[in-house]
């Protein structure tokens, strides 16, 4: 117990026993935690005791310990899926500098601003499947618009997503063209966050556009890039139906441009090797906490929250 004395010389009483949770507070997060518990922890821990396992194709499965995970360690393909994943990523998020740039055209332009926003979003609310099919035949080697616009100037283009040395590059690009509406929003609501004053007062101090945009802007504007970085990373790791639909089974290209949930696809249901499949997607699950960890540690060095 401690004692408290008042101005009036009055003393009371207040107990160090912690409060008991509220009863109504918890039957509010009730529900959250419910489907909390039913839709992640509960998949999550029957995908790793199936990544622990050796399945058959009719649901047979024999407890075989890490021996998935050696085998993943061995396995080529899983280091080339691996590797496209990465490749992807890092393509994707050459659009960030490009959504930076144009959230703030947009945002400079006082009419149809709005108008603008809603073109670069029509991709985002666009069936994956229509946006591959179109960007399938727009790469096509044979009769796409892509290649017959570079035959013009003399240039032999090749068949987009039928090499394998460059499929993987094609569908990065439309990875970008899909993500910069998003990106835009984004952006856009946190360049309205910016103080008009900072900015008057850079004008007055002599600051040029440009100058107030790296100087002022930019900073005040990390906590918004710092969120789409994160949410890009996240996404571009778990590309999978770009390279289905563009790719597509059977292709020349699709060992050479498969990414690390393409693989898992792969391997869970099409050659049902579930257990393995588990392997694959519990690595892919470790290795995106690993970097949205580094992340939130690395965002302390240049994310400024005002």
């Amino acid at each position: 117990m401690t004692t408290i004395t008042t101005g009036s010389g009055v003393a009371r009483r207040r107990s160090r026993t912690p409060r008991k949770p509220s009863l109504i507070g918890l039957a509010y997060v009730a529900p959250a935690l419910a489907g909390l518990l039913a839709l992640y922890i509960v998949p999550l821990a029957g995908t790793f005791q199936l990544s622990l396992s050796e399945t058959g194709p009719f649901g047979d499965s024999t407890f075989t310990g890490l021996d998935n995970y050696r085998r993943l360690a061995g396995d080529a393909d899983f280091w080339l899926a691996l590797r496209n994943s990465a490749t992807y990523t890092a393509i994707v998020l050459l659009g960030i500098p490009i959504a930076v740039v144009l959230a703030a055209l947009i945002h400079s332009v006082d009419r149809f601003n709005n108008l603008y926003r809603v073109l670069f979003f029509l991709p985002v609310v666009t069936l994956p499947v229509a946006v591959g099919m179109v960007w399938r035949y727009i790469y096509n080697g044979e009769f796409g618009i892509l290649n017959q616009a570079l035959g013009l100037v003399g240039i032999d283009g090749p068949n987009w997503v039928a090499d394998p040395a460059v499929a993987i590059y094609a569908v990065s690009v439309v990875g970008i063209w899909t993500s910069l509406g998003t990106n835009i929003i984004i952006l856009g609501a946190g360049l309205r966050g910016v103080p008009k004053e900072l900015l008057e007062a850079s004008s007055m101090d002599g600051a040029g556009p440009v100058r107030q945009f790296v100087s002022v802007t930019l900073p005040l504007l990390s906590p918004s890039i710092f969120f789409v970085l994160t949410l890009s990373i996240i996404s571009s790791l778990q590309m999978f139906d770009l390279i289905y639909v563009m790719i597509g089974r059977g292709s020349t290209a699709e060992s050479g441009a498969q990414t690390m949930v393409y693989r898992f696809f792969q391997q869970s249901f099409v050659e049902y090797d579930q257990g393995y499949g588990a392997a694959n997607a519990i690595v892919l699950l470790t290795l995106i906490m690993i970097v949205t960890a580094v992340q939130f540690r690395l965002q302390r060095k240049w994310v400024f929250y005002g």
